[in-house]
């Protein structure tokens, strides 16, 4: 059994095909006894992924900042709610408690989590594995902007970092055989040494 932290959009406006994502992910978190570790409300992703896991009969643990406190939070199906006093220490908290990290697709919130737990890995503060669910290509201009970066040595092309999931299925079959990748440090040397 491992905690697997979900990151993903509190919209209920996005496509249909990111929702039915949503449940079958929460769907297969709850089957193989896993704890779902996500951001506590109960509004679009967030709320489909959770209310998957519960209905599967899984564990269910919502992180959720003071100020959100008026949002919609799913009590009746949450077996643990942790309230933080503000994002950086409901970041800090499902980080420390999620032992793998999946980005369902989401807005600014999603991706400012994602770069924050890839930058983390890329220092070395973790070893565990972040995927990017990238239903209906979703995550394809992000990985593009990628190798930008590594084509023009911002970031040394360390693609271990992190894995692209087509599916689901995809998502946890890698999780299934992760083994953590070294990783160089994150720094180039100086030119000309």
């Amino acid at each position: 059994m491992r905690s697997v932290c979900v990151y993903c959009s509190s919209s209920n406006a996005v496509d249909a095909a990111y929702f039915d994502a949503a449940r079958e992910l929460g769907k297969r978190i709850a089957a193989r006894g896993d704890t779902l570790i996500y951001g506590g409300t109960d509004i679009g992703l967030m709320g489909a992924v959770a209310r998957a896991v519960h209905a599967g009969g899984g564990r269910v643990v919502g992180v959720i900042p003071r100020a959100f406190q008026a949002l919609s939070m799913p009590h009746d199906m949450a077996d643990e709610i942790i309230f933080t006093q503000d994002l950086r220490e409901r970041k800090a908290t499902m980080e420390a408690r999620a032992d793998a990290f999946i980005a369902l697709p989401g807005g600014f919130g999603t991706l400012e989590e994602v770069l924050e737990i890839l930058t983390l890995r890329q220092i070395q503060v973790h070893t565990k594995p972040i995927i990017l669910l990238n239903i209906q290509d979703f995550y394809t201009p992000l990985v593009t902007l990628f190798e930008g970066l590594y084509h023009k040595r911002f970031a040394k092309p360390v693609r271990a970092l992190y894995y692209i999931a087509p599916d689901v299925a995809d998502a946890f079959t890698y999780l299934d055989s992760y083994i953590p990748p070294s990783v160089p440090g994150k720094w180039f040397e100086p030119e000309g040494q």
